[in-house]
């Protein structure tokens, strides 16, 4: 069948062990605590995805990226969405790569080369606070810098090897302070995780409480920006932002497109209505498709941010009609016999509860249409 054939073929040839892993393991199974999914994302080279080739990595572009989180996203949510946070860590140390002198470019080579799997500990998650913007708090001391604060939830928590964190920190030549990212070892003296994801839609996404009391991080493993918020670095938050709103869209896609698949697999409901639910879902992952494309191209600015949301809020709004439309075709005995299409469903409306949410961005995005600049509610 011709249905995410395009998805699962980019899969493939980046990634060629991962699906035929996760094709093994039942859906429940994978969606569970203590899923295996994350160790065989890990197995698979996933972890340096995004890495460039260059740099030991697989050099995916944003379209591959976006197909290859629909194409698991199908196989497992929780996996699609655990594995979107990592990439978009990810995505901001290549970004850093840029801007730094090279230390950053060692580090993003350490990862793709051991598939060392990222957490992020950005502030992502708050009102108002920009992808670096400090979540924790950072002292400097002779060793290195202590940081204290918590993250929840933190997907990958069981499973990560880092956990990325925005700081605040003194510039070296004392004049203020400027942004940084620490990379602090899953295995640092301080560190702990703790229960907070109890529903079981998504639970193999380990997104748990991650605390930080007092942990030490070598002056190594702090990648220091020589800027503060509002600087250049507005670039890189944009670009950020941009990769979260493409690869966490490909990821809930790749949820309703587990049913839809289902409902395209069944000859016994009727042809228009299959028909019209494979429209309808294409046409979502292309609006999604346009967004990587720009990404490709370089265009990552306020421009693209704009859109990226947009697109975002408006496959929100296609899932909210092809879930319940795929759901009632595939019956009341597919649902009452099965966990699989109760939790799909479920997990699929999972999109509009990422940030920024729509209904605080109502207010930006209206002032931005009347030639405003566009800023993150």
């Amino acid at each position: 069948m011709r249905f995410l054939e395009r998805e699962r073929t980019t899969l493939a040839k980046l990634l060629p062990d991962l699906d035929p892993a996760l094709r093994e393991i039942p859906l429940m199974e994978l969606e569970r605590p203590g899923s295996p999914g994350i160790r065989y994302f890990r197995d698979s080279g996933g972890p340096g995805l995004l890495v460039p080739e260059s740099h030991q990595g697989r050099g995916a572009t944003a379209l591959d990226a976006l197909r290859v989180q629909r194409a698991i996203g199908s196989r497992s949510p929780s996996l699609a969405v655990a594995t979107t946070m990592h990439h978009f860590s990810m995505a901001t140390l290549v970004g850093l790569g840029g801007l730094g002198d090279g230390l950053e470019w060692m580090l993003i080579e350490g990862v793709a080369s051991s598939n060392r799997v990222i957490a992020s500990g950005f502030a992502e998650g708050r009102s108002g606070a920009g992808i670096l913007d400090p979540s924790m708090t950072a002292t400097v001391t002779p060793d290195g810098i202590r940081i204290n604060g918590v993250k929840r939830p933190c997907s990958l928590a069981h499973s990560m090897d880092v956990l990325t964190a925005g700081v605040v920190i003194p510039r070296e030549d004392g004049q203020g302070d400027e942004l940084a990212v620490a990379l602090v070892p899953a295995d640092s003296e301080g560190l702990s995780v703790s229960g907070f994801w109890s529903s079981t839609f998504l639970a193999g996404a380990e997104s748990e409480q991650v605390t930080l009391t007092d942990v030490l991080v070598p002056p190594e493993l702090v990648l220091r920006t020589a800027t503060t918020s509002g600087d250049r670095l507005d670039e890189l938050q944009t670009a950020g932002l941009v990769w979260f709103q493409v690869l966490m869209t490909g990821s809930y896609l790749g949820a309703a497109s587990a049913l839809v698949e289902r409902v395209l697999l069944n000859e016994r409901i009727p042809e228009h209505e299959r028909v019209r639910l494979f429209v309808e879902t294409e046409a979502a992952m292309a609006t999604a498709e346009s967004v990587a494309r720009r990404v490709d191209a370089g265009e990552l600015d306020e421009s693209a941010l704009a859109q990226s949301l947009c697109v975002r809020y408006g496959v929100q709004d296609a899932l909210a009609r092809i879930v319940p439309r795929a759901v009632e075709l595939l019956g009341g005995l597919n649902f009452m016999t099965s966990d699989e299409v109760g939790h799909l469903a479920a997990c699929a409306n999972g999109l509009s509860l990422h940030p920024p949410s729509r209904s605080r961005m109502t207010s930006p995005l209206s002032a931005y249409l009347a030639d405003g600049p566009l800023a993150i509610a």
